[in-house]
């Protein structure tokens, strides 16, 4: 655009080749450099998110870069030999509405520009005007935060859970009714009402059972999921949960998946605890909404139990040591190991059990003999009880303590942060208030690396714009100037906010982190604009000898165009990411 604007002004082919690349490449280069350096925090950032934005850092860098390469070799070369046979740079080609609006507009831009370097007051006024009034909006509408888009995967999974005591023919049965309703997908679809589906599997075990599906047509997908939970939702007894697969996501839950960790000393304690929370969480997000909330580990996934508590009084008593005790229950158990003795070149376990182990009843264990001190028998029953209980077939513990976890799945049309905020106000908060036995709440999944992700790139953002300012101060040779050019920055930021405040009129589209990464690349980019208003204006002051005032008139009409040409090209070439998102590109629909 500098070699045609020379080339219009009457210089010569080759010396407007040649002074246009030169009076550009410094803010070619500046430009290309913040956009580089503004990924040097996002390189360094250890996080499962930093890995996704680490690709993307380095496909933009390298291309900006070869760009720059490009601008000033390949460019110039091409433009002494292209033009240098067109007769007349006079006579422009006109576009009559496009050219009346552009030529008006840079008439209304000038005499703004005029207005404010005739008077610094106004300018400054009009400055920090823009900056309180940018920050004032981020406040006011800044969206809710998510963490990563979920994406559109072709494929919906569903965990079903069963009440205890049913046999492995029963669930077989819960998941045949879940295939029973999803048959007529596969076998006489009817496109109109349901999507066809293209694959379906399930598989059931002791205790519960699992099943997916995939559509011919992956846009579909969702609609499946109240499909496979229904027939399992009208059972007594028996919960399903079924959720699309996230891409960012090996659980269940995904990317969306809030656990609330309930934590104490023993499964006593936690039981009536992680009751009262899931029906607290359930009642805030019901499953009428398309939240769906399961229990790891599952509640009704508990089996019979044999306990034996021994008495401390009656072991004391009858001279019976906790040791001796315990040996004697491992042999009638597994048996004990006496030790290991060599036998033909090879180490032999030699181990105490009973001879009748495998044919014993459970209520032979209260006859089972322990030997006393002073060498009587006594039997476990008469210093222990002995009883069957229920127990859960897993046990989970987190920093030494026995967790059961609670998980969330949301719906799409709640942000995440909005969620993390209603139950630690609502839920977790009061209830770690008014705990007294040792029983405690912690938030964990998604709203935990939501934490961490968010905090790390609000430092990333300031770390990226104070590497800008010092890159832009050797550039500038300048401390002051690198501040109007940052200036841009709220108030582009401000913009962004806007924008995606607009899109949301019309479709969901949350502040999640990959939406952030494009903040962070609008710091590198908005101030390209700004280094070219400031080198043009020291161009012309340095070389041309004019005043400021004189100096910033001019820059601001000759650089008006190429603005808006790198404004325009940006925004068209992004554009299809947001109108037109196609399979996998709406996860980056927030960079756009």
């Amino acid at each position: 655009e500098n070699i045609y604007r020379l080339k219009q002004s009457g210089v010569a082919t080759l010396k407007a080749s040649y002074w246009g690349a030169r009076q550009v490449w410094a803010p070619i280069l500046g430009s290309a450099l913040t956009t580089v350096v503004v990924f040097i925090p996002i390189l360094i950032l250890d996080l499962p998110v930093g890995q996704l934005f680490r690709d993307i850092a380095v496909a933009i860098s390298a291309s900006v870069i070869v760009s720059v390469i490009v601008s000033v070799t390949v460019i110039p070369a091409l433009a002494s030999r292209l033009i240098k046979d067109v007769k007349s740079f006079d006579q422009q080609r006109r576009i009559p509405i496009v050219d009346t609006l552009a030529g008006g507009f840079k008439r209304l831009v000038l005499a703004y520009g005029r207005k404010v370097v005739q008077s610094t007051t106004l300018g400054l006024m009009i400055v920090f005007g823009l900056i309180a009034g940018s920050i004032a909006t981020l406040i006011v509408m800044m969206p809710p935060l998510d963490y990563l888009p979920d994406g559109n995967r072709n494929f919906v999974f569903g965990r079903i859970s069963v009440p205890s005591g049913y046999t492995r023919e029963a669930t077989v049965n819960f998941a045949q009714s879940m295939e029973d309703v999803a048959r007529p997908l596969w076998e006489n679809p009817n496109p109109e009402k349901l999507p066809h589906i293209d694959r379906f599997f399930f598989v059931a075990y002791n205790g519960g059972a699992f099943a997916g599906a995939a559509t011919e047509d992956a846009g579909r997908i969702r609609e499946l999921i109240p499909v496979l939970s229904e027939p399992v939702a009208k059972a007594p007894g028996a919960r399903a949960f079924v959720t699309q697969a996230s891409l960012f996501g090996r659980s269940v839950g995904g990317s969306r998946g809030i656990l609330i960790d309930v934590l104490g000393p023993d499964y006593e304690s936690v039981e009536p605890a992680f009751r009262d929370i899931r029906r607290q969480v359930g009642e805030l997000f019901p499953r009428k909404d398309g939240h769906q909330i399961r229990v790891r580990p599952s509640e009704n996934a508990v089996s019979p139990e044999l306990v034996v508590r021994p008495n401390p009084d009656a072991l004391a008593r009858a001279g019976v040591s906790a040791r001796d005790f315990a040996q004697a229950l491992d042999v009638y158990n597994d048996g004990i190991l006496v030790r290991e003795i060599p036998l033909g070149g090879e180490l032999v376990e030699l181990v105490l059990t009973t001879q009748t182990r495998e044919t014993a009843k459970i209520e032979d264990i209260a006859d089972i003999p322990v030997i006393a001190r002073d060498g009587s028998l006594v039997k476990i029953g008469q210093v222990a009880e002995v009883s069957i209980e229920s127990a859960p077939n897993q046990l989970l513990r987190k920093a030494g303590r026995r967790v059961v976890t609670i998980e969330l799945r949301l719906h799409e049309s709640i942000p995440l942060e909005t969620a993390i905020a209603t139950i630690n106000d609502q839920v977790v908060a009061p209830f770690n208030i008014r705990s007294k036995n040792g029983v405690r709440l912690e938030l964990s999944g998604a709203a935990d690396e939501l934490s961490k992700a968010w905090n790390a790139m609000q430092a990333n953002v300031i770390l990226a714009i104070a590497v800008i300012y010092l890159l832009l101060v050797v550039l500038l040779k300048s401390f002051a100037l690198p501040l109007v050019i940052l200036v841009t920055v709220p108030i582009a930021a401000t913009g962004g906010i806007l924008g995606l405040s607009l899109l949301n009129l019309f479709m969901d589209q949350p502040l999640d982190m990959l939406t952030m990464l494009g903040f962070i690349i609008l710091t590198g980019v908005v101030v390209n604009n700004a280094i070219l208003m400031v080198e043009q204006t020291l161009w012309h002051i340095q070389h041309d000898g004019m005043a400021s005032a004189d100096a910033i008139l001019e820059a601001t009409s000759n650089r008006i165009r190429p603005i808006f040409m790198s404004t325009l090209t940006s925004l068209f070439g992004l554009l299809p990411l947001i109108v037109f998102p196609g399979a996998g590109s709406e996860l980056y629909r927030g960079i756009g």
